[in-house]
């Protein structure tokens, strides 16, 4: 279920995304329109008729007339919610009825418009679904775009209609070689085929006289008089409407239904059982692509624009952040020199705690190492022991999590700063000394180290390696400047053991105990700071599987931590500025908006699918080229080659949705009160930082740094 549900929303998105377009004509639509073609094939006394044909007899075609002072208005291509409900609102105003030949995209979207027209006594026929020129298609497509022009009359008005008008038609007259076999195709499906006396643009000439003349050229003759509802601005149409209807009223002239004017049974029959299901579940469905797919776009937009305000936030304030470190010369006071504890939280670390440890002790800042094995069963502790270290301690004991490892460490620790570090991470000489310097400012309480991957040589390490680089480090400069540092990664941070006495130590309440320690000493009042150049390297995921249990219990654990201090929301002073800034700021980027993430990539494969193609290319390559400076300025604050950043666009294509699977998978169990425990990563020992000397247990092969 942790791949199918989020494969089956994406799924379902993309299901919507196209039904709405379907009904917007943007898939399955054919605009071609065919030029006249001869008409000998065409009979003489359908040339010459009237303007309704009646083929239903394949043997016995015959063109129907209008009677005299009968009028039968029609409107093609609704219903429009703007016009149509004005349209409407004449034809009531004047006791006239009408025919509206309505599509089924729009009659889809718009059921309450149709029903209205059946409700007030109008007739309604079918003007296809998608409003393609029949001479170009197929019979099965003429016959689907039949059936869905129904299926959507059933579903908005509980009715069929036998009416049919064919889109880009005019008089009977210009039936010709091409338009006449799908006329002849329609009437064997039962259907009365409609065309019109007049010209739609008689419609846009001032004063009713020439259309008067127009639709009665006999004097008294009956006639159909097309109209358009949609497609446009029809506030010509509604005027000449009023101008049209009263004085033809005057003149003796009636507005009936066809049915009625030709006196014949109703053209309208009522849908029952199955069929009325299937139609009111397909415009409930277009209902619910329409306001759901509405929602997505607005809140795509509204996450786009947010995310493109905090990539030019990032390099704004990583601009100012790297001036204030060049200003400060790395100066935070009095230089600090004294003995730290570096704890080591290890389970199950073999393969690592020997490169690990070793680094520690080439520490150029004096500090002793406490190794707190918490109840390893592959002799983790052995080996720390074995390497007779001087300054290296190792404490044991029974298996009980990470945070009661590292308080257990705390409680061993001598002196009054404290470094926690992963049991997979490694050092640079200078590690601990950069990342101490900060307490000689009083008031910071924590400091937040650079965490790097060190096996960046496989795709999926390159693709961690720009998250770290792009989005941690990035992040947590703006963060720094902002003075709401949301998290000391768990590979590389400093403490000061009074905050960490007065917070009550390391939580277990929650998965992400840095980001839960992290929150806690920014309300408790203290600084919490960023140190760039306390590099540490640690051993990032190297398959989907392991990457995904370690962001599933990243991301759900901080979304713990945001639950239980959202308190912070209401705090005061000093110490409200992370419940103000930095807790909005986690939530909305870390927990809400990647939900919505996927999304870009839903209407990307929809615009290059179904278009406008070029206009989508150019939109994600506009948001990749966003991504990649913000990308290419991070790595150089960080000194890293931009060679890595090849893989951008593929990371933005496969890695959000990995992401997105996560995150979602961490909504799930937190809405339905699931528990999640801790995860052991298979590690390989293969990380080592620049400098340090690799244990002799490698092959001369593997002891090149990854730097």
């Amino acid at each position: 279920m942790r791949y199918l549900l989020p494969v089956l929303i994406l799924v379902a998105m993309l299901a919507m995304l196209m039904l709405r377009g379907y009904v917007h004509s943007e898939i399955l639509a054919d605009h071609r329109v065919r030029p006249p073609a001869p008409t000998d094939q065409v009979p003489d006394k359908i040339l010459r008729g009237g303007p309704v044909i009646d083929a239903r007899d394949e043997a016995a075609p015959k063109a129907l007339t209008i009677p005299d002072r009968r009028l039968v208005l029609t409107f093609d291509d609704g219903p429009d919610p703007v016009w149509t409900p004005k349209v409407l609102d004449q034809l009531k105003q004047y006791d006239a009825h009408a025919v509206f030949f309505v599509t089924g995209t729009m009659s889809s979207r718009h059921p309450e418009l149709v029903e209205r027209m059946v409700r007030e006594g109008h007739e309604v026929g079918l003007h296809t679904f998608n409003h393609p020129d029949l001479s170009y298609q197929s019979t099965a497509r003429i016959a689907w775009e039949l059936s869905q022009n129904q299926l959507a009359l059933a579903g908005a008005a509980g009715i069929h209609t036998s009416l049919f008008r064919p889109p880009y038609s005019s008089f009977s007259d210009a039936l010709d070689n091409k338009s006449w076999p799908v006329t002849q195709y329609i009437g064997s499906r039962g259907y009365i085929t409609v065309f019109n006396n007049t010209d739609s643009e008689d419609w846009k000439r001032p004063g009713a006289d020439a259309i008067i003349k127009r639709a009665t050229p006999k004097g008294t003759s009956g006639s159909i008089v097309l109209m358009h509802d949609s497609g446009g601005d029809r506030s010509q149409t509604v005027a000449a409407l009023g101008r049209f209807l009263p004085q033809m009223k005057e003149r003796g002239y009636r507005f009936t239904n066809l049915t009625e004017a030709l006196d014949a049974p109703s053209a309208h029959t009522k849908v029952t059982g199955p069929e009325l299901w299937k139609g009111t579940a397909f415009v409930s469905a277009v209902a619910f692509s329409e306001h759901t797919t509405e929602f997505l776009v607005v809140g795509l937009a509204v996450i786009g624009v947010l995310v493109i305000a905090r990539f030019g936030l990032m390099l704004i304030l990583s601009f100012a952040h790297a001036r204030k470190v060049r200003r400060r010369g790395f100066s935070w006071g009095p230089e600090v020199t004294r003995p730290v504890s570096v704890l080591v939280p290890a389970y199950n670390e073999r393969e690592c705690i020997a490169n690990t440890v070793r680094s520690l002790t080439a520490s150029d800042h004096p500090i002793e190492v406490i190794v707190i094995d918490d109840g390893s069963t592959d002799g983790t502790a052995g080996i720390v022991e074995s390497l007779r270290l001087p300054g290296v301690r190792v404490v044991r004991q029974p298996n009980s999590g990470k945070p009661a490892a590292l308080n257990r460490g705390i409680r061993n620790a001598r002196y009054d700063i404290v470094v926690m570090m992963d049991g997979d991470t490694v050092f640079e000489p200078s590690t601990v000394r950069e990342l101490i310097q900060p307490f000689g400012d009083p008031r910071v309480g924590a400091v937040a180290g650079n965490a790097k991957v060190g096996n960046r040589d496989s795709l999926i390490g390159a693709w961690q390696h720009i998250e770290y680089v792009m989005g941690f480090n990035l992040d947590r400069r703006m963060y720094d400047l902002l003075g709401c540092m949301p998290t000391i990664p768990g590979a590389v941070g400093a403490f000061r053991r009074q905050a960490l006495d007065r917070v009550g130590g390391m939580s277990e309440d929650t998965l992400a105990e840095d980001t839960d320690i992290t929150m806690a000493i920014h309300r408790d009042g203290w600084r919490v700071v960023y140190a760039e150049r306390a590099r540490a390297w640690t051993e990032a995921p190297e398959t989907v599987q392991q990457l995904w249990s370690q962001r599933y219990r990243w991301s759900y654990g901080t979304m713990q931590a945001i639950w239980k201090h959202r308190g912070a929301l209401l705090d005061r002073g000093p110490s409200g500025r992370f419940g103000r800034v930095g807790l909005p700021l986690v939530s909305l980027f870390m927990v809400l908006a990647p939900l919505l993430a996927p999304l870009i990539d839903v209407f990307l494969l929809y615009g290059l699918v179904f278009g406008p193609t070029q206009k989508t290319i150019a939109a994600w390559l506009g948001v990749l080229a966003v991504q990649a400076v913000c990308a290419a300025y991070a790595f150089r604050l960080d000194r890293e080659r931009m060679l890595h950043l090849i893989s951008l666009p593929l990371q933005q294509l496969l890695y959000r949705q990995l992401m997105y699977v996560v995150l979602l998978q961490s909504w799930i169990t937190a809405l339905t009160g699931g528990r999640l425990r801790w995860q052991k990563l298979r590690r390989t020992g293969a990380v080592e930082a620049p400098g340090v000397i690799p244990s002799p247990r490698r092959s001369d092969e593997d002891r090149r740094p990854v730097a």
